[in-house]
């Protein structure tokens, strides 16, 4: 499996077990609770991919621009996350003006 591959694996992982796995299971769906969960899984899917490919010398790509696997790691994360977190918000309630 390329290695690309390998860390949008691990990402879309890390991601459907937060989203469709533990923040549904949250007694209250707000933007601080999501946001520490994010934080979390998010830590979880860079270990990860870290432990990996740390001082390996492999280089990324996406969309054809060279990058290291920190970078592509936390870039194909946080664009694969945004949608699901809109669609999660959208779905509980959960809006930027909620409180803790």
């Amino acid at each position: 499996m390329p290695p690309e591959l390998q860390i949008i694996a691990i990402n879309a992982t890390c991601l459907a077990i937060g989203y469709f796995g533990i923040y549904p299971q949250l007694a209250r769906k707000s933007l601080l609770a999501v946001g520490i969960g994010d934080l979390v899984v998010s830590l979880v899917a860079i270990g990860t991919a870290g432990m990996l490919f740390w001082g390996s010398g492999v280089e990324f790509r996406l969309i054809g621009i060279p990058m290291n696997w920190f970078a592509f790691s936390l870039t194909t994360l946080i664009a694969m996350g945004l949608p699901l977190f809109l669609w999660f918000a959208r779905r509980h309630g959960i809006f930027p003006d909620d409180e803790g």
